[in-house]
């Protein structure tokens, strides 16, 4: 999975990402014998997870966070027990703070992320492992009204169905990035939440893995996430996301169905757009229920009527050259998931043709590549120079800057879509 916090926790939503992915020590405990075997890189920090050899300052210093964090713990009713299991042999992990401070110069196209997220390996192979859990998904399914191909979509998305879902000890993850400092208060409080899953028994310590920003199990709950939606499908008293995959899928399906999933609609269809249509109508801010677009003379790219969605909103990824999408609830709750329209449009795709639905059939504009942050960050700083307010330059693309980027392109009269191309970058810098 990409390594990322979920949206539930308070990320400002990054949304129409201009088709960039902008894009998440040892138990003592004995395993739970439903939960699959810990890698050998979770049993025990290897050498180059350790803090550097001589680091004395720094490891007291980490020693000291930790003794802070175990009275506060305490205090909030965590056993001597688990603080015990829980920190007892905890280690630092340099490569946790390193991704965390990791800042990608370069970011890829839409199409370039579906092309891995909605390969046709990952179809076949999400097909053959869906008729192996058929059972739970359909139950998930009918218990909480969300598609077993969007489960399995989003499982296929997070972990390759299973198959890889990280290996870092989350406690340390967590007590790691706590330390460091940059994001303190939101580790703090995942790792309290760490320790109240592990007091409840659901995990123990050395099954308790997951990516490096604290991420866990096949469809990478974080712990906040994973103490107010797990769910319990089995019946064996504990919310294992780790090892049962009825557990897995109800988890998934829960969450989705509080986050506004609507058990009527699809998450939305590719549509062809009608002659002068006005691609600043392309935003979130503009909503209005299906039957209001077919009367602007909206069609899905099949030429068929558009499904009846409530408060749609027309998507334009790539721009007023891409494909073009109406979208429901249904998808905005999986940008509740992860706060990415690549993702969220990745696990759509990817579960409409897991059910055999078609691929996209409008063409991406392959000619086109994704700005990097230097560039948006130059954008950014040309558009607050001409008067039209991008916020602070950060490199990243939101909101504010698509409003700056739509108000220039009025005012140079080209579509306002918002999509920064490189040309608007050079007409800019003129």
């Amino acid at each position: 999975m990409k390594h990322r916090i979920h949206s539930s926790l308070g990320q400002v939503r990054l949304l129409y990402l201009a088709g960039a992915a902008w894009l998440a020590g040892c138990a003592t405990a004995p395993p739970h014998p439903a939960s699959p075997p810990v890698p050998p890189s979770s049993a025990a920090p290897v050498p180059s997870q350790l803090a550097p050899a001589g680091d004395a300052v720094r490891a007291q210093g980490f020693a000291r966070w930790i003794e802070d964090f175990r009275v506060t713990a305490r205090a909030a009713g965590i056993s001597d027990t688990i603080l015990r299991e829980a920190f007892d042999g905890v280690q630092e992990l340099p490569r946790v703070v390193a991704a965390d401070r990791a800042q990608p110069e370069f970011t890829r196209t839409v199409w370039d992320y579906l092309d891995t997220a909605v390969s046709p390996q990952r179809v076949a192979r999400g097909q053959d492992k869906w008729l192996q859990v058929r059972a739970e998904a359909d139950a998930a399914a009918a218990r909480y009204g969300v598609p077993a191909n969007i489960l399995i979509a989003i499982w296929g998305m997070e972990s390759n169905y299973g198959s890889n879902y990280g290996d870092i000890p989350t406690i340390d993850a967590l007590a790691t990035l706590g330390f460091e400092g940059r994001r303190e208060e939101w580790a703090r409080g995942q790792l309290l939440a760490a320790l109240q899953i592990l007091q409840n028994g659901d995990i123990d310590r050395g099954h308790m893995i997951g990516s490096w920003a604290g991420a866990m199990g096949q469809t990478q709950f974080l712990p906040s996430n994973f103490l107010a939606y797990a769910v319990d499908a089995d019946g064996d008293g504990r919310r294992d996301i780790w090892g049962s995959m009825a557990d897995v899928l109800a988890s998934t399906a829960n969450f989705l169905a509080r986050s506004g999933w609507q058990a009527d609609q699809p998450w939305g269809t590719e549509v062809q757009l009608p002659p002068g249509f006005d691609v600043a109508r392309a935003d979130a801010t503009v909503r209005q229920p299906a039957a209001l677009w077919t009367a602007e003379g909206l069609r899905s790219a099949d030429g068929s009527a558009l499904p009846p969605l409530t408060d749609a909103e027309v998507l334009l990824p790539a721009g007023a050259r891409g494909p073009a999408f109406l979208v429901g609830p249904s998808f905005r709750s999986i940008l509740r998931y992860n706060n990415s329209v690549s993702y969220a449009l990745a696990v759509s795709l990817l579960s409409q043709r897991l059910a055999g639905g078609a691929e996209v059939q409008a063409a991406w504009p392959r000619d086109l590549q994704a700005p990097t942050r230097s560039q948006v960050l130059a954008l950014q700083t040309a558009l607050n120079k001409r008067g039209f307010a991008s916020g602070t330059p950060d490199g990243m693309m939101g909101p504010a800057t698509r409003g700056a980027i739509r108000a220039y392109q009025r005012s140079i009269g080209v579509p306002a879509d918002g999509y920064p191309d490189p040309e608007l970058l050079r007409r800019l810098r003129e």
